[in-house]
């Protein structure tokens, strides 16, 4: 993964007061300046300057992260082709199948997710729209690592390693290694509950005529409805044509 040669430090302590306004949801200034370790002084005028420009609001002696990310984030997302092409796909998997449907790319070696919809007996998953997963614990992750060149897979693993969720999360390389292969050859790929207890995930990659592989689709849910040939053959389908037809319209969007 790359990584600055001559960091910034002021722009470091920026980052991490803005991430620990996101952990906290929001504090004090007495209360952050002690979860970071920093003083009072450096915590209030990092704030003072974000707060001029819009990144954090204060309300008394309060300050939280500002709306502005909003308008930043809606501007990336929407500047990702695959998202306006996947989410009437996604949608239309959702409606489909009654569970949720969902739309991950990979970002600096983890999963984000940049869409999903709910059907009408959808579970209530942490997926939400910008969540961050290691790759190797989805489907839909996998669905990528499969379709990346083994170099890049070896950079992530390198960085990230293979953290354990549950007990049938993949901590091996060369297990992983072996899945990614199948993954390849059968076009989609499976969660058994690898990241969550209860809920079992199939993903299929968006790839481009290019070869650039944009992110993946999936249909996940609870282990009491994702078995027999519903799970092994009939979603898989459908998952892999709504990848095609997202595959198809990116390529010529």
């Amino acid at each position: 993964m790359e990584t600055a040669k001559n960091p910034v430090r002021s722009v470091e302590t920026t980052i991490e007061i803005l991430d620990a306004l996101k952990r906290l949801d929001g504090a004090d200034l007495s209360v952050l300046a002690d979860h970071l370790d920093l003083t009072k002084g450096t915590v209030h005028n990092h704030l003072c300057t974000l707060i001029e420009h819009g990144f954090v609001v204060r309300n008394d002696d309060h300050f939280d992260l500002g709306i502005r990310f909003f308008e930043f984030g809606e501007h990336i997302v929407n500047k990702k082709k695959v998202y306006k092409t996947a989410v009437p796909e996604v949608d239309n998997l959702s409606d489909e199948t009654g569970e949720l449907a969902s739309l991950l790319i990979e970002e600096h070696g983890q999963g984000i997710y940049l869409h999903r919809a709910e059907g009408k007996q959808a579970l209530t998953l942490d997926t939400r729209r910008g969540a961050r997963v290691h790759l190797h614990q989805t489907a839909l992750g996998k669905a990528i690592l499969a379709n990346l060149p083994k170099e890049r897979v070896d950079e992530i693993i390198d960085y990230y390693q293979l953290p354990k969720a549950t007990e049938n999360t993949l901590t091996s390389r060369d297990q992983l290694f072996s899945e990614l292969e199948d993954i390849r050859e059968q076009g989609y790929a499976f969660d058994r509950e690898e990241r969550s207890k209860g809920i079992r995930c199939i993903a299929a990659p968006v790839i481009t005529n290019d070869g650039t592989v944009h992110g993946a689709v999936s249909v996940a849910g609870p282990t009491s409805r994702m078995k027999g040939d519903y799970y092994e053959k009939t979603l898989p389908e459908l998952v892999v044509n709504a990848a095609n037809v997202i595959s198809i319209n990116t390529t010529y969007s």
